[in-house]
């Protein structure tokens, strides 16, 4: 059916050979991104747009390239970008386009917007240190400013039900009145009418986790009425994925809207070999009706902030009010036995999973890229004295990668086919402010960590199908019917890679590296990496959503 839809593009393709191209990939292998097998093909792009796909050796050129030993494939698409501030801060996007990734979607939990003053104030430490203060508080605002950055990659956006929630009602943990519900659903309807994609929830993080399920539900109606979808962190991903799996089927059911859920994993060792059974009931959720799927990064870690890992009180409020409970030494107790109430599994080497990968404060750089575990060691600190204190001095900015799964889960997740392919990490770069801070492998490495690891060396999937993962699938799942495909008429987001030279170089321990393998990206028609070069292009464009395009 997918296929089917895709088939059916609002694009004619042209009677003939066009006259003339102005970018020809010569002889490549064509990975259409549909899943059918590669086919020998010139691609000939005019203008933004893939204009003929077949022989074209008569036909003139300005730039061809030789494309012999490549595949040449569509743009890869990043289910979940987290670009949307990067961008603005270095347009480059580097660690993404050298992967191939040509267009983001993002807007987890808390979106770029919309946003208030007290908001843009509470996020003065990151625009600070990066640089780039919000000038905006509505999505088209937003979008103006996007403009202006003139970025290299797509980017399209959900509104993020927590960011909704923190505008109206703040980071407490209490219901929303009635009129604070309503006020919220016109915030997701203007974001809807702007171009958001849906409505999205990251519910193991303040403030969204305070929103009941009825809550969420009341704002999922609005974006449905729009076209949207709704995206999801789930609310628990470890011991309770089961309670958590029937709220994002109920939100399917009862607000009417394709669902999909963010980087799906089965954390904590106690649920390692689950993932089979999550994956059987997406399907038994799909035979029942409901427009189920999901998006995964190819790695067994995960990256988020480090106060993330303390109780779900004393994040309470926002920062603020998270570091003055840290600072009172009785808060502090309780909170340490709440937290091993919470991980028992913590006494088990719980420390030596947990590293810190990057901070603002300059004093805590040494620590980037060291467990709690081994600071604590070379300080003579109890780990769980590292966790606080570090989140006390970095002022509750300190980022963390948590060795939580088990690659087992990542590869039975990774060969499903209802599931894409997304980085969860924002763009990266080896020069410049991002380059001062380490990060997850996943933004530099995840789409050729799938081609050279797990296509190549590991055969877990056809290359075919690992395309069509990062490409037709998400595109289909997203609306963007002209993108996706290597198809005439479409639009020219295009990657051309070497299939024995493609690979991940980025590490837990060293990531700042780009990948390999990958010499050719071209984002609307017009080549950002060229000959394994990142150029000076900037073709990047806004991607609106269903109420947007009206």
């Amino acid at each position: 059916m997918m296929l089917m839809a895709l088939a059916l593009m609002p694009f004619a393709a042209p009677a003939g050979p066009p006259a003339s191209c102005d970018l020809l990939f010569a002889g490549g292998r064509v990975v259409d991104g549909t899943g059918a097998p590669w086919f020998r093909a010139d691609v000939c792009v005019v203008g933004e747009r893939i204009a003929a796909v077949g022989n074209l050796a008569g036909v003139p050129a300005r730039r061809r390239i030789d494309a012999q030993r490549l595949m040449v494939s569509p743009g890869f698409i990043d289910m979940l970008g987290q670009s949307e501030y990067n961008v603005l801060v270095d347009p480059r996007a580097a660690s993404k386009i050298t992967q191939g990734i040509t267009t983001e979607l993002t807007g987890e939990g808390s979106s770029i917007a919309p946003v208030n003053a007290r908001m843009i104030a509470d996020g003065k430490d990151v625009w600070a240190h990066y640089g780039v203060t919000p000038d905006w508080t509505t999505l088209e605002g937003y979008f103006r400013a996007f403009g202006r950055a003139r970025p290299t990659i797509n980017l399209g956006t959900f509104v993020g039900a927590g960011g909704v929630r923190d505008l109206v009602v703040g980071k407490d943990d209490r219901p929303a009145t009635p009129d604070e519900l309503e006020a919220m659903a016109r915030a997701v309807a203007e974001a809807m009418e702007q171009g958001a994609f849906g409505l999205s929830t990251s519910l193991q993080y303040v403030p969204d986790r305070f929103a009941s399920t009825e809550e969420i539900i009341a704002l999922a109606r609005v974006a449905a009425r729009y076209g949207g979808s709704y995206i999801t962190h789930q609310r628990s991903e470890g011991d309770d994925i089961d309670a958590s799996l029937d709220e994002v089927f109920r939100i399917a059911r009862e607000a009417r809207l394709p669902v999909q859920i963010y980087h799906l994993k089965t954390s904590g060792k106690a649920n390692w070999g689950r993932m089979p059974q999550v994956l059987g009931r997406i399907e038994q959720a799909r035979q029942q009706g409901l427009d189920v799927s999901a998006d995964m990064y190819p790695y067994a870690a995960s990256s988020n902030s480090l106060d993330a890992s303390l109780p779900i009180w004393v994040r309470e409020g926002g920062h603020e009010k998270l570091l003055a409970r840290l600072r009172d030494p009785a808060t502090r107790e309780r909170a340490r036995k709440s937290f091993l109430d919470e991980n028992p599994d913590w006494p088990d080497g719980g420390a030596t999973r947990i590293m810190v990968v990057s901070v603002l404060e300059p004093a805590l750089k040494k620590y980037e890229g060291k467990t709690l575990e081994e600071i604590g060691r070379e300080e003579g600190k109890d780990p769980w004295d590292v966790l606080v204190d570090m989140v006390i001095a970095d002022k509750g900015n300190a980022g963390k990668i948590t060795f939580s799964m088990s690659e087992d889960d990542v590869r039975a997740a990774l060969r499903h086919p209802l599931v894409s392919i997304g980085t969860d990490s924002g763009a990266r770069a080896t020069d410049g402010v991002y380059a001062r801070e380490k990060s997850h492998p996943r933004a530099w490495g995840s789409a050729a960590r799938i081609l050279g690891r797990y296509v190549r060396e590991e055969k877990l999937l056809s290359l075919e199908e690992a395309v069509r993962k990062m490409t037709s699938l998400p595109a289909s799942r997203m609306g963007l019917h002209d993108r996706g495909i290597v198809r005439p008429g479409m639009m020219a987001d295009l990657v051309a890679f070497d299939p024995e030279a493609v690979r991940d170089r980025s590490t837990f321990a060293d990531p700042l590296h780009y990948s390999e393998g990958i010499p050719y990206v071209a984002v609307n028609g017009r080549l950002v990496v060229d000959e394994g070069r990142i150029t000076d292009e900037r073709p990047g464009r806004i991607l609106r959503g269903p109420g947007g395009k009206r």
